[in-house]
């Protein structure tokens, strides 16, 4: 068997995703239509008032209810994907990239190099997410530039141990020996062989990491630490609506559906994509 058709991808991988994963595809692709055109599912502005509607409850007119300034539930949660998954998708970018170039410097490069960045990213890695993002928020200030570094910064850890792990193993695997043996340089070996074979499982592991990244900026912008009211940001309208949870419950209901259907359907998705790269 050549190193070629070796190092090539199983087949069928994205057609593993079974009925549970196609169901969360389908909800994600719905999402990313509301992260990229909301206007086109919720053709309101989000900031709209009609006090003459404040806590009107679900109904036709309404099918999330208001909130206490007569703006629709609906049409928020709708428009609010774009903080709350567009954070979440730039602070898992930010990780991952940061997460890459650290897994394949240490994989890859001298025996101390990998000592050192190995040491450092244990370190970090046992500093649960959250906190770690919390300290990075208590030193760069609130709000939305500082919510993606501190996610993005707290989460690199994780991505760089796991690309260190695949780094090492791949690099290792029999198809990179016979490639070598076949006197291929070790460039096209890295272009053609390691990355490929490296990279697909961050692509699960990312989808994983996006749908806890949503949770971890609801939970900043819930503490007063992201973006804030009148923002129709998903933790936002939580912490808003958390003053009328005995009277006015959907304000409160609604967002955090939305927050954990996103969440489930990213980890489903992720979890089937992880499943498939076996």
């Amino acid at each position: 068997m050549s190193a070629v058709t070796a190092a090539r991808p199983s087949a069928g991988r994205w057609t593993a995703l079974g009925a549970g994963g196609t169901v969360a595809l389908a909800f994600v692709v719905v999402l990313a239509a509301a992260v990229a055109v909301p206007w086109l599912l919720a053709p309101v502005s989000p900031l709209a008032v009609s006090p003459a509607d404040g806590f009107a409850p679900p109904s036709p007119a309404h099918p999330f209810g208001a909130d206490e300034s007569g703006r629709d539930v609906l049409v928020r949660i709708v428009h609010g994907a774009r903080s709350s998954v567009g954070i979440g998708l730039a602070a898992t970018a930010l990780g991952a990239g940061l997460g890459l170039v650290i897994g394949f410097a240490s994989g890859l490069g001298p025996r101390w190099l990998d000592s050192a960045l190995g040491r450092v990213i244990e370190v970090l890695f046992a500093l649960p997410t959250l906190v770690l993002a919390l300290l990075l928020v208590a030193v760069l200030g609130s709000g939305t530039g500082p919510s993606v570094l501190a996610i993005g910064l707290a989460t690199a850890p994780g991505y760089a141990r796991i690309l260190r792990s695949r780094v090492r193993t791949v690099a290792r695997g029999d198809y990179v020996a016979y490639a070598r043996l076949e006197g291929v340089g070790r460039a096209r070996v890295l272009l053609r062989h390691i990355v490929p074979n490296t990279l697909w499982p961050l692509v699960a592991t990312a989808t994983l990491g996006i749908g806890q990244a949503v949770v971890w900026v609801a939970a900043l912008s819930f503490l007063g630490l992201g973006q804030e009211p009148p923002s129709p940001e998903w933790g936002a309208m939580l912490g808003a609506g958390r003053v009328y949870i005995s009277t006015a419950w959907w304000m409160t209901v609604f967002p955090g559906l939305a927050i954990v259907s996103t969440a489930t359907a990213l980890t489903v998705l992720g979890r089937r994509l992880s499943g498939a790269t076996a």
